[in-house]
C-alpha cells in the first residue's frame, strides 16, 4: 500500500468500506435497495483502486482491481435488471 501512495491511516476505513459492500450484497437477499447501494459503492471503490494504481504507475497490478470491478459491475447490473 505504501508503494501505491495510500496513507496508513486510511487502510482501516478502506477495509471497512469494502466489508460493508460485501455485507450489503448479502443483505440484498432481504432488502433489494441495500444491494443496489452496496454494488454501486463497490463499483466506485474499485474505480478508485484503479485510479490509485495508475497514479502509482504500477501497471502490472491492474488486472486484479479490473477483475473485481467487473464482478461489482456485474452484480450491479444484475440487481438493476431484476428490480
Amino acid at each position: 500500500m505504501k508503494r501505491l501512495g495510500v496513507q496508513e491511516r486510511c487502510l482501516t476505513a478502506l477495509g471497512i468500506l469494502k466489508a460493508l459492500g460485501a455485507f450489503g450484497l448479502l443483505a440484498d437477499i432481504r432488502i433489494p435497495l441495500i444491494g443496489v447501494a452496496a454494488a454501486a459503492g463497490l463499483v466506485l471503490f474499485f474505480v478508485g483502486v484503479i485510479v490509485t494504481v495508475m497514479r502509482a504507475r504500477w501497471y502490472a497490478h491492474l488486472p486484479y482491481p479490473f477483475a473485481w470491478l467487473l464482478l461489482a459491475i456485474g452484480s450491479l447490473v444484475l440487481r438493476l435488471r431484476s428490480a
